[in-house]
């Protein structure tokens, strides 16, 4: 197992690094926080045309066949720059569900619109309950004659605001079954809703929503199989994205311990302050370590189901240590939009329910060793 990057790869992660620091400081992430859109289309064309949601695609559909490492690459260096885009919604959630579960139409005509960022989309799994089992999903997909009649309220759909379109999930008489929604179809009301990571996480309800049989994704019935598949690496780059933004929080609060005096020293040189930076890099070191033994593993084509969510339950608990120690080292000034180390706090926070929370994970390892 060779956990090294190529030279190609080192030269990827700088060129993400430097074009996100100049293009989106800190300063430009508060302000696209506090928008209604919650982040900058001139930005993501600019993205688009770097190749960054070229990369993992198949070439037959305007991809570029890279590594899934490459993939991981990408995404700690967003979670660096804690950008706000609806990358990992439409490129990783979608675009995974697309390529494993669409049709050949599908693929041909929704891949390259994402590959070049034509088009935005969002999945729509999670309900009132907010709960990550199959027996969650209430919503429903009654036939009627050519086309599907989509009823009930969906939660937590990220970057439903902006999207072009949805990926539902609902019940038809053959079990859970995904959907392709256009967001402007009759009936398809989208609500923002206030989060602490003030991101486009919203409340969509549908009523009477007719969509036509061709918009199936996969098969009827095939929609929470295609859900979980897709989850496996989706979890992984959303834990790289984490422990980006876990490295900045790092590298910030050193800085701020070195040069913050207290008592005529600086705050770094009581021991305090040293055993939690010592225990913020041991976690992270630990953790990055296993993403990127995980990524590796899917690139040789291994099953990863116990890996996956071993990663993100550390992830999940290490990404709230990491943060919040950052904040306890700087003090009450650490809370305020003044300090950069904020942004990763609400970040962790939010990201420890996407697909799943600790212990949801903790019981999908359990399954995996037999319990």
């Amino acid at each position: 197992m060779d956990l090294g990057f190529s030279a190609e790869q080192d030269m990827l992660r700088k060129s993400v690094s430097e074009f996100l620091a100049k293009e989106c400081p800190y300063e430009r992430v508060k302000e696209l926080e506090e928008s209604d859109i919650g982040h900058d289309p001139k930005l993501w064309k600019k993205m688009a045309e770097l190749g960054w949601f070229e990369c993992f695609f198949p070439k037959e559909y305007g991809g570029y066949g890279d590594s899934f490492l490459d993939l991981v690459i990408i995404s700690e260096e967003l979670g660096k720059a804690a950008l706000p885009s609806p990358f990992f919604s439409t490129v990783i959630q979608c675009g995974m569900t697309i390529i494993e579960g669409g049709s050949e139409k599908q693929k041909s005509e929704l891949l390259p619109k994402i590959a070049k960022g034509k088009l935005i989309i969002a999945t729509a799994q999670y309900e009132q309950e907010a709960g990550y089992l199959i027996s969650e999903i209430k919503m429903t997909a009654r036939l009627s004659g050519d086309k599907y009649v989509l009823n009930g309220t969906k939660m937590f759909v990220q970057d439903a605001n902006i999207a072009d379109s949805i990926i539902v999930a609902a019940r038809t008489e053959e079990g859970v079954t995904l959907f392709l929604v256009n967001t402007g179809d009759a009936g398809v009301n989208c609500t923002k809703m206030p989060t602490i990571a003030m991101d486009n996480t919203c409340e969509v309800i549908m009523q009477d929503v007719m969509v036509a049989k061709e918009d199936v994704i996969g098969s009827p019935g095939e929609g929470w199989r295609l859900l979980e598949k897709t989850a496996q690496k989706a979890v992984v780059v959303k834990c790289a994205e984490v422990l980006g933004g876990c490295k900045a929080c790092i590298d910030m609060t050193s800085d701020y311990a070195k040069k913050r005096v207290q008592y005529q020293k600086p705050i770094g040189s009581f021991q305090v302050i040293q055993h939690y930076m010592a225990n913020m890099l041991l976690g992270y070191d630990a953790s990055v370590n296993y993403l990127y033994k995980t990524a590796w593993m899917i690139d040789e084509g291994m099953d990863v189901t116990r890996e996956s969510s071993s990663l993100k339950a550390k992830v999940n608990e290490q990404s709230k240590y990491i943060t919040e120690r950052g904040i306890q080292i700087h003090g009450g000034v650490g809370t305020t939009r003044e300090f950069d180390v904020a942004l990763f706090f609400r970040r962790a926070k939010s990201s420890e329910y996407v697909l799943g929370d600790t212990d949801y994970h903790y019981e999908k390892v359990a399954q995996a060793l037999g319990l």
